[in-house]
């Protein structure tokens, strides 16, 4: 391994600091959850009933559709969001190709992220809200952020100043 010079030399610690690797979770629960609402396993899916339905992944395995994909995706970063779902799994909802991929799998590399709600009801709608409780969540050494994969960010919209 190289030791990297000039500009570079702080991304290599800066990605080993940041960055973890997923151990995997189990997929049964959340194909479970997404059945109770209403996915269609795929031995039972009719392409013709229903040509626009989302197809759903699971760790690159098409296991069923969904014709409501917008509320699934919502429900499902609901889960991962209250943590009754690993922070590790990744959502990456495709429009354009109409599908829906979760990951789950081990090894994957994710970095921390802070989610910022835009709900328009919301008073702090659109800001970063750095409270007494986060700093001692992460002196604590507790999840606080999103953990996203590379196609999970690519999916999201990010905003920089």
């Amino acid at each position: 391994a190289e030791t990297p010079e000039g500009q570079a030399c702080g991304l290599v610690k800066n990605l080993a600091l940041m960055c973890y690797i997923t151990v995997g979770s189990p997929s049964e629960p959340i194909i479970d959850f997404m059945m109770k609402r209403n996915m269609e396993i795929l031995e039972e899916y009719e392409p013709l009933r229903s040509p626009n339905a989302t197809k759903v992944f699971v760790n690159g395995v098409w296991v069923g559709v969904h014709r409501d994909p917008a509320h699934l995706v919502s429900n499902v970063q609901s889960l991962r969001r209250r943590h009754w779902i690993s922070h590790e799994v990744s959502l990456v909802r495709d429009i354009r190709d109409r599908e829906f991929k979760i990951f789950t799998d081990a090894g994957r590399v994710c970095r921390p992220l802070f989610v910022i709600e835009n709900d328009a009801k919301n008073p702090n709608c659109g800001n970063l809200v750095l409270t007494k409780e986060h700093i001692l969540r992460l002196e604590e050494d507790k999840e606080l952020g999103a953990d996203m994969d590379p196609e999970e960010r690519e999916e999201r919209f990010m905003g920089w100043e």
